[in-house]
């Protein structure tokens, strides 16, 4: 009797979004959150309490940024912060973040990436998160909302789309991005379906593609009215493409690109947004 080993039982252990165990002793009371989609998530899930240091884009809730510790941006952090902090769990994004960080992240807590491209990746990274974090009834209860309001969106037809997020040069987004998946959602055909990432463009490469519509996000380059008209003055002084094919002037519109690349709690937004939108496009 007095040989046997006592096993300590883990709090969580599971796998994240890149296929990384992760394993938590206890349940995290210091959270570090370098994904701000994910900050408000967490918020969303009543644990605000138990965050302790954020990035300078977690903008939502406001109070956040002079509430908390700001460890850096998104890309460069002041690992510093994060170590003084003591977090328990430290929640990070392949996207937002790089290896680097999440790799010195790994030496001082353990370290959730997620990795999201489709609304089922999301809906993965919540009910994660609720487990890691005691708060799973609260999880499943937002993923259900969030899919009955996209159950309830309806989209008439599909309109062929160019969703810009940066100028000089311009970048648009192409096939392996949330935003793509977002876009079909509400009904767009992504122009750039063909392509990987965000693919640049010149102002001719633009115009040559022809689209019905052009999305301007507002991050992360924040497009204003300004830029809208000089692409609607260019595609108007553009020569047509050939003589059998008539000119397309795009309708241009200004987008709120959180609505299009935040993947927590806001998604219980964007159908209603996206069908806003087609309203407005239709119109």
């Amino acid at each position: 009797m007095g040989n046997k080993k006592r096993t300590r039982l883990m709090f969580y252990k599971g796998i994240d979004q890149l296929n990384r165990v992760v394993e938590i002793a206890n349940l995290p009371e210091r959270i570090v959150s370098l994904v701000p989609s994910q900050t408000e998530l967490l918020v969303d899930l009543g644990l605000e309490d138990r965050i302790v240091g954020v990035t300078r884009y977690c903008v939502h809730p406001e109070n956040l940024r002079t509430d908390k510790v700001v460890v850096g941006g998104t890309k460069k952090i002041v690992l510093e912060r994060i170590y003084e902090l003591q977090p328990d769990l430290i929640i990070a994004n392949k996207e937002e973040n790089t290896l680097d960080i999440v790799a010195a992240c790994d030496q001082i807590a353990p370290t959730y990436v997620s990795d999201i491209l489709t609304l089922e990746n999301a809906y993965e990274m919540i009910h994660d998160i609720g487990m890691m974090t005691g708060s799973s009834f609260k999880a499943k209860s937002l993923v259900r909302t969030i899919k009955m309001e996209f159950n309830k969106l309806k989209v008439n037809s599909a309109k062929n789309a160019v969703y810009l997020i940066w100028k000089n040069p311009y970048m648009a987004t192409g096939n392996d991005t949330f935003i793509h998946h977002v876009l079909r959602q509400g009904g767009f055909e992504n122009l750039c379906k063909d392509l990987q990432r965000y693919p640049e463009f010149s102002l001719d490469e633009l115009i040559k593609l022809q689209p019905e519509f052009i999305l301007l996000s507002s991050e992360p380059y924040p497009f204003k009215e300004e830029d809208k008209q000089e692409l609607i003055e260019a595609f108007t002084l553009a020569p047509a493409p050939n003589a059998l094919k008539p000119k397309v002037i795009p309708k241009i519109v200004l987008v709120d690109g959180e609505m299009f690349s935040w993947y927590g709690s806001r998604l219980k937004l964007v159908p209603e947004y996206l069908s806003k939108l087609q309203d407005q496009l239709n119109n």
